[in-house]
């Protein structure tokens, strides 16, 4: 799993320059949820607020998120891509699944789908395993 991560880190940096794992995986999530708040981001992720905070002010320097007002709360802020955020979220999942065909193109078809099963029943996981107090 080490390897695993370490390989994901490193990989990021390939796909986009500006892009680490963490903010790939931030537009990410901004993206399927059609925006969200920054506290949002933190708990999702169990990352501290102060963390988040500087990884969206990365993010919006790079002019790839925006923050607009909370349609049921004038007074929230909600974090949302901007075009570029998107273009260059779309940009990456693409490079990122080239090279994942290009990894698993030798893989016999019985293997890709035990591994398929493999990644879905470790990502079913629940979030707090049964029996965490947190």
């Amino acid at each position: 799993m080490t390897v695993f991560a370490r390989r994901a880190r490193a990989s990021a940096g390939r796909m986009h320059p500006e892009l680490s794992l963490v903010s790939y995986t931030l537009l990410g999530h901004l993206e399927e949820r059609g925006g969200c708040r920054a506290t949002d981001l933190a708990a999702h992720y169990a990352l501290d607020k102060s963390t988040v905070s500087r990884q969206v002010a990365g993010l919006e320097r790079a002019g790839l998120v925006e923050r607009r007002p909370d349609p049921d709360d004038a007074r929230v802020q909600v974090l949302d891509l901007t075009e570029a955020g998107r273009h260059i979220l779309a940009q990456v999942t693409v490079s990122r699944r080239a090279a994942f065909r290009e990894r698993l193109a030798d893989w016999p078809e019985e293997d890709l789908v035990r591994f398929a099963a493999y990644l879905e029943r470790y990502n079913a996981w629940p979030e707090r395993p049964p029996g965490d107090g947190r």
